[in-house]
């Protein structure tokens, strides 16, 4: 097996299992589902709540999974981290066990990694560097001054 190949089965076992899980996810918290809604009182957010998260995380793995668009996906993986450290901090304030806690950890940890992987193909271009001897250069040369 090719090294792009390990790295491209690592890419799409990581989003897998991390981001395109929020389908599931967000299909609970736009069908109310029963356990959502106690888990958000418990962690004391209003259940419309359930909705605002459902629209995020089905927006954001399609636009993960979908090929193209790679700005949006830097958006999605973002939404995704904050997300799972909101997560994170929200079961630790409310006293949740360290196993609460620690869930959303395992699942920002599949992001980060799918994040990490992703082929060229779904990155944003590297921006490009400034011509010497366009405003654009000296702008950069006087703020490393």
């Amino acid at each position: 097996m090719t090294k792009d190949t390990a790295r491209n089965i690592a890419y799409w076992t990581t989003t897998v299992l991390g981001p395109a899980s929020f389908v599931i996810g967000g299909i609970l918290h736009l069908t109310q589902n029963e356990q959502v809604i106690a888990t958000l009182q418990h962690l004391g957010y209003p259940a419309y709540f359930a909705t605002i998260l459902g629209v995020g995380k089905l927006c954001g793995a399609i636009a993960v999974v979908v090929p193209g668009i790679p700005r949006l996906k830097e958006w999605a993986y973002a939404g995704f981290f904050f997300n799972l450290t909101a997560a994170a901090f929200s079961r630790a304030a409310v006293g949740d066990s360290t196993a609460d806690v620690v869930a959303p950890l395992v699942f920002l940890a599949l992001v980060l990694a799918s994040w990490a992987l992703r082929p060229a193909s779904r990155r944003l271009p590297a921006p490009a560097a400034p011509q010497r001897g366009s405003s654009g250069y000296r702008a950069a040369a006087l703020a490393t001054v």
